[in-house]
C-alpha cells in the first residue's frame, strides 16, 4: 500500500495512505545512497506500507525514491544531514528582522539548499507591524532589493494581526506542497494557525532575555489546505548549515551567478581572487550584491574549515 508520510515523531511516522491515517513504523536500517540521516524518514516522502497481522499500525517496507528534499547539517551529530522535508513544489521561508533577527548569511544558506534541488522558495518577512526605525526600514529595503530581483517572491505580513493575511498568502500556496521554515519565534505556528485554522499549532512569546524564539513546533507535521494543496511546518532552525558542496559548485545555486559562468578566464575560479574572473568584476559594477557575494564567500570559508 503506498502513502505519504505527513508526520514524523522519530520513532512512529502518521502515513496518509487510501483515505486514512496509519500509524506506521521502520523495521530495521534503510540505505540512504552515500547519505548519512539522523532521520531515514521525513514529512513528505511516499513510503510502500505493509498492515502488521491483526493490528491497526503498519511497517514501512520501502522508501519511494525522492523528487527533492531540503537537507542541512545536523546540528547534533558531526558528519550527519537531517532532512526537514522531500517532494516539496516550493519552500517559504519565514523571516523577522527583530525578536529573533534573521541574518541575510541565514537566508542565503537557506536559499543556496533549495536552489540545489531547483525548489523555487517564497520569502515571508513577518511582524512588520513591530518594524520601527531607521535600522528595521533598511534591513526590509536590502531583503526587497536584494531577493525580488532574484525572481524570489517577497511578502511582507503580519500573522497576528493582519486579518487579511490569509488572502495575501493563499494564492501562493494553493495547490502546492510547500514547506515552512525559519528561526524559532519567527511565527511560523502564527502563520499556520491563520492558514489552517484547524491546525491549532501551539504559540509561544519569544524570550525577552535572549531575543530568541521558543520551540513550539516539536515534530515535523503536514496540513491541509481545503483548497487544495499542503503545508508542512517543522520545527525552528537555530543555524543553516550547507551539506558539503564543492567549492567549484557553489556558484550554481547562487542565480546572479550562473548567468555568468563559464565566463572566467579559468575553468576551475572560486571567484575570490583569480585574474580574469567576471563574477568580482559583476559584483564591482553592481550586478551582483555585494551581501550575496559575502555570503557566498562566508559558505567557501565555512566549507574549507570543515574540510
Amino acid at each position: 500500500m503506498k502513502g505519504r508520510v505527513i508526520k514524523s515523531t522519530g520513532s512512529w511516522y502518521t502515513v496518509l495512505a487510501e483515505d486514512r491515517f496509519i500509524q506506521t513504523r521502520l523495521k530495521g536500517k534503510f540505505k540512504q545512497g552515500d547519505l548519512k540521516l539522523t532521520n531515514p524518514i521525513s514529512v513528505g516522502d511516499w513510503v510502500e506500507i505493509e498492515m502488521e497481522p491483526g493490528q491497526e499500525t503498519a511497517i514501512i517496507r520501502t522508501i519511494l525514491p525522492r523528487e527533492n528534499y531540503v537537507i542541512r547539517k545536523s546540528t547534533r551529530k558531526q558528519h550527519f544531514s537531517h532532512i526537514i522535508a522531500s517532494n516539496l513544489d516550493q519552500a517559504i521561508l519565514v523571516v523577522t528582522m527583530k525578536n529573533p533577527r534573521t541574518s541575510l548569511g541565514f537566508i542565503d544558506r537557506f536559499l543556496v539548499s533549495t536552489e540545489s534541488f531547483r525548489i523555487p522558495a517564497i520569502i515571508i518577512v513577518n511582524k512588520v507591524d513591530l518594524m520601527d526605525g531607521e535600522d528595521a526600514e533598511d534591513w526590509l529595503q536590502d531583503i526587497r532589493d536584494i531577493y525580488k530581483p532574484l525572481g524570489y517572491e517577497v511578502l511582507e505580513v503580519s500573522a497576528m494581526h493582519d486579518e487579511g493575511v490569509r488572502d495575501k498568502i493563499l494564492p501562493f500556496i494553493q495547490g502546492k506542497s510547500s514547506l515552512i521554515s525559519g528561526h524559532s519565534g519567527v511565527g511560523k505556528s502564527t502563520l499556520l494557525n491563520r492558514l489552517v485554522p484547524e491546525a491549532r499549532q501551539e504559540t509561544n512569546e519569544v524570550s525577552g532575555y535572549s531575543s530568541k524564539g521558543v520551540h513550539t513546533t516539536t515534530f515535523a507535521e503536514m496540513f491541509f489546505l481545503k483548497e487544495g494543496g499542503d503545508l508542512i511546518d517543522t520545527p525552528g532552525i537555530k543555524e543553516f548549515g550547507i551539506l558539503d558542496v564543492e567549492d567549484t559548485e557553489l556558484s550554481h545555486y547562487f542565480p546572479e551567478m550562473r548567468a555568468y559562468l563559464g565566463e572566467c578566464k579559468y575553468n576551475n575560479c572560486k571567484h575570490i581572487n583569480e585574474p580574469g574572473c567576471v563574477i568580482i568584476q559583476k559584483v564591482e559594477e553592481g550586478y551582483i550584491h555585494p551581501y550575496r557575494y559575502q555570503s557566498y564567500i562566508n559558505i567557501l570559508s565555512e566549507e574549507d574549515s570543515h574540510r
